[in-house]
């Protein structure tokens, strides 16, 4: 049966950790990391489970634009992470955020729940399972920098919506994972 996982949390609240331990054992995921490298811990997890489970990973790294173009056989997957998605998406579509209008902040969510919503239709055709990894917004005051009072306004209307679409939702803090949807 298909699944779509989210996973939420502050930084360094062990939702990568969590979600590379959720599919340890499983055959050929497929992980999407947004930014330029994974980091040496999550790596090393991947390569011992890799080792220890005898089966293989796909990473692709630098992930900026059509995430669903890299799903081929894979059954598995790990998106990492929405924030540094919503991040790159925004400097693309407007690279000096003080300038932005309501209307540029509607599309670019648009833009984004697009794309997760092709992830979320390409991994139900398959039958298989995907966490998505997320920071949670909610807990900080509003930013006084335009630039990062959108991002936080824009990245928290996509959880949201993400959220609703997803089959459970996780929040992880101090390590510890809560499911709460």
């Amino acid at each position: 049966m298909s699944k779509t996982i989210l996973i939420t949390g502050g930084a360094a609240s062990g939702k990568s950790r969590w979600a590379v331990s959720y599919f340890a054992a499983c055959d050929y995921v497929l992980y999407l990391r947004t930014s330029d490298a994974v980091d040496a811990d999550t790596m090393h997890r991947i390569e011992y489970g890799n080792k220890q489970n005898y089966v293989e990973w796909d990473i692709k790294t630098n992930v900026t634009s059509a995430p669903a173009s890299y799903f081929t056989d894979h059954k598995f997957v790990i998106f990492d992470s929405l924030a540094a998605y919503t991040s790159n998406t925004i400097k693309e579509m407007c690279p000096d955020a003080s300038a932005m209008t309501d209307e540029l902040k509607k599309e670019i969510e648009k833009k984004i729940i697009g794309d997760v919503t092709e992830m979320y239709d390409t991994i139900m055709v398959k039958d298989g399972s995907m966490i998505i990894i997320t920071l949670e917004t909610g807990f900080s005051v509003t930013p006084a920098d335009p630039a990062q009072a959108a991002f936080r306004e824009i990245l928290g209307a996509v959880n949201q919506r993400i959220a609703n679409m997803s089959n459970e939702v996780y929040l992880s803090a101090s390590g510890i994972q809560f499911n709460i949807k």
